[in-house]
């Protein structure tokens, strides 16, 4: 390219006559005649003109005007080659076009023609290039020129070079805004929030006025920024220019009052607008989704339809988004249905609302064929639809699927292997769990505190307490972790469920920020120990707070009111939940109440919270109170709660113990043989009892019956001593389900 800027060609005016006499006479330094030929267009050639001769040189008639027509066709080839990325041809026309303007008195045909060439070099990514031709300009003189100097500020802007295009910006004396809002956006293009601001001010400061094309990407970056005081100091300005209104503007306006929280704002210029479009919508409904204020959203979105304004898949996936955060799965699934109904090709980010919606409601089918969908689209390799896919298939219990497609991701990211822990952890597969735990050590990926978060409370379940002080270790020693209270309500949890209250007692103490999780979890440690009125002081130093206790926290209160027998307590916290605290009851308090009422003899008033509570009781619900009315001798009621158990069929094995042992002690001998029945036409068996037995360096799996261990005879005594002091405490737990007898029998 250098040779288009040192090489000096001879003048060629006007159309010519190219005939055989002619020829030899033209002479063209440094251009051969076959070069020379190939810029020529066909029709010239059939053209003819008279051509003078003088001293042996080429002279055309007219030299001031007579060859424009010409230098407009080879700036017009120029044109056509640069647009069509021939960048060699391009510059070889340039060069012959620098000689024949030598003859014109302006320079607008050199400037045209750089502006061409350099946008080519945009397009073609010919940067050196294009860093020639603005050494061409400056050799010029000019570089200041306002035809150029947006042509050099878009070059180097595209090539993100944004110093040399904030440079020749600033050096210019161009008072048009053009220049200034390719710099800013560009910087907002980037990221450089600030540098786009104060590239603003810089414009103001020198006089030049803001247009509509300048606001939007000032408001851009405000509202990035979060710089509402700055935002609105814009928007003012807007307020007093004589622009006429904007379309562009105003979304932006909407934009960045969304973004920095100030939705009614956001909302009245929303609904002033006179004219809306798409991005006017999205604007409105992403601010509303920011700060979870989905009821509005879904209103704007239903009135948006209404509307007739075509709905782009950013509103789809926003909407459906907002269905799967406010926990309507089957909401959301409706809608990627919609979009499929539309002709919108779903992309990765509703697959993954949709795989994330068949997680929580299970519908393991309907997640196959989004896995289908995903790799008919080519979307199925794409690592965030596959963790996806992996946290899908482990929460619909196919955790063979999950693994097959985590161990079919040859380089696993630290998201990847989080999927995978977080799906053991919510089949509670420990054992498997602490397995690939140890693999992701190994692996040389080190867990962050999802990892972490998604183990402890197997530790917990497991009551593996050696391994949660060790992950309690692990947390200390890296300083990274200290801010997330996650992992310390997850630690605090861990203790508690293990038994160790004082240790749960003395990290709460510990703990700078809680929150109604660690709050709850050290509620429901103590009152599982028993200690209810433990349990209710710090209840009330919750409210004292003025952390407000969520369904979970009620939950674990009235459990614990349960385990000590604390009716009247309980009752009261039952009736504060609706008038107090502002929290429906659901199954799971009416399913404490019955075992409250249950525990404390009340059997009476057990079933009449069965019988008048807004819910279809469960299993679980019958087993309570008929393990109830086993242990306080209340027959009548037994085998009404017995025959109500029944009518379900229930799958867990030890509710059909519970009732053939009920049955049993009260001499309804027929009865029981019709539950072993029910129990051999069902197929249903007991389960062998599991459990985890800590033999040093590890937790081992122990069933009951499983001699094959090796220190089996150990573990066999010890357990027979453990079991007659629970008796001795007049705690034996298998004494809610009836004799052990009768257990062997059916089991």
């Amino acid at each position: 390219m250098q040779s288009a800027f040192t090489h000096h060609h001879p003048i060629v005016h006007n159309r010519c006559v190219y005939s055989a006499c002619h020829l030899h006479l033209i002479l063209l330094k440094g251009l051969s005649l076959s070069q020379f030929q190939k810029f020529i267009p066909e029709k010239w050639k059939q053209a003819s003109k008279e051509v003078i001769l003088q001293n042996n040189q080429l002279v055309l008639g007219k030299c001031r005007t007579g060859n424009e027509p010409m230098i407009d066709n080879l700036i017009n080839s120029l044109r056509e080659f640069a647009c069509q990325g021939h960048l060699l041809k391009a510059f070889k026309l340039f060069s012959l076009i620098q000689q024949q303007a030598s003859c014109t008195t302006t320079n607008d045909t050199i400037l045209h023609s750089i502006s061409s060439l350099l946008l080519s070099c945009v397009n073609l990514k010919a940067l050196p290039q294009g860093k020639q031709l603005h050494a061409l300009v400056i050799s010029l003189g000019f570089e200041q020129h306002p035809i150029l100097v947006p042509k050099l500020v878009n070059f180097y802007s595209k090539f993100d070079l944004l110093i040399d295009a904030h440079i020749i910006t600033e050096n210019s004396n161009i008072l048009h805004p053009f220049p200034w809002n390719l710099l800013i956006s560009s910087y907002v293009r980037n990221g450089l929030y600030d540098e786009a601001l104060s590239a603003y001010k810089k414009m103001i400061s020198k006089g030049i006025r803001p247009d509509n094309f300048t606001y939007p990407s000032v408001l851009k970056a405000c509202g990035e920024k979060l710089d509402l005081a700055y935002g609105r100091e814009v928007h003012e300005s807007i307020k007093v220019s004589c622009h006429i209104w904007s379309l562009f503007v105003h979304n932006s306006l909407v934009s960045m009052y969304a973004k920095t929280g100030e939705l009614e704002i956001a909302r009245c210029l929303f609904d002033k607008m006179p004219e809306r479009d798409a991005v006017s919508w999205n604007a409105m409904i992403s601010g509303y989704a920011s700060k979870g204020m989905w009821k509005e959203a879904f209103e704007l979105f239903e009135q948006m339809q209404i509307a007739g304004v075509e709905l782009n898949i950013v509103i789809w996936n926003t909407i459906a988004g907002g269905c799967l955060h406010s926990g309507n799965f089957r909401g959301a699934l409706e809608l990627l249905s919609q979009m499929r109904s539309c002709g919108i090709c779903l992309d990765s980010v509703a697959l993954i609302i949709g795989l994330g919606a068949c997680s929580h409601i299970g519908a393991i089918r309907l997640g196959r064929e989004i896995h289908g969908y995903a790799i008919r689209s080519f979307c199925g390799g794409a690592d965030n639809v596959r963790n996806a896919l992996i946290t899908m298939y482990s929460r619909c219990k196919d955790l063979r699927h999950a693994y097959i497609l985590f161990q079919s991701v040859k380089t696993k990211s630290l998201i990847t292997w989080n999927s995978m822990l977080s799906g053991y952890a919510h089949m509670d597969q420990f054992e498997e769990a602490s397995l690939l735990f140890r693999e992701l050590f190994l692996s040389g990926i080190k867990p962050n505190y999802v990892s972490i978060a998604s183990i402890l409370p197997l530790c917990a379940r497991a009551a593996s307490l050696q391994h949660g002080k060790e992950f309690h270790c692990y947390i200390l020693r890296h300083a990274e972790f200290k801010d997330y209270l996650l992992l310390w309500n997850a630690l605090v949890d861990m203790y508690a469920r293990c038994g160790k209250v004082l240790e749960a007692k003395r990290l709460f103490d510990s703990m700078n920020r809680r929150d109604e999780v660690t709050y709850t979890s050290l509620i429901a440690g103590f009152g599982i120990q028993g200690e209810g009125r433990a349990a209710l002081k710090f209840f009330d130093e919750m409210n004292r707070n003025n952390i407000k206790p969520d369904h979970v926290t009620m939950v674990a209160v009235l459990s614990a009111c349960s385990h000590s027998g604390l009716v009247t307590e309980g009752k009261m916290l039952f009736q504060k939940m609706s008038s107090e605290y502002g929290i429906v009851p659901c199954l799971q308090h009416f399913s404490c109440m019955v075992d409250l009422y249950g525990r404390a003899g009340l059997l009476h008033k057990a079933k009449e919270m069965i019988t008048k509570m807004p819910y279809r009781p469960t299993s679980a619900m019958w087993a309570t109170l008929l393990g109830a009315c086993r242990i306080h001798g209340n027959t009548d009621i037994g085998e009404w709660a017995a025959e109500k158990l029944l009518e379900m069929r229930p799958e867990n094995s030890g509710y059909y113990v519970l009732i053939a042992n009920m049955y049993a002690a009260a001499g309804r001998w027929n009865k029981l043989a019709k539950v072993r029945t029910y129990m051999r036409d069902l197929g249903v068996r007991k389960a062998p009892g599991c459990t985890w037995v800590d033999v040093g360096s590890e937790l081992s799996p122990f069933l009951v019956g499983d001699t094959s261990k090796p220190n089996a005879d150990e573990f066999y005594p010890l357990l027979e001593g453990l079991t007659n002091l629970t008796k001795d405490v007049d705690y034996d737990a298998r004494e809610s389900f009836g004799s052990v007898d009768v257990l062997e029998e059916i089991g």
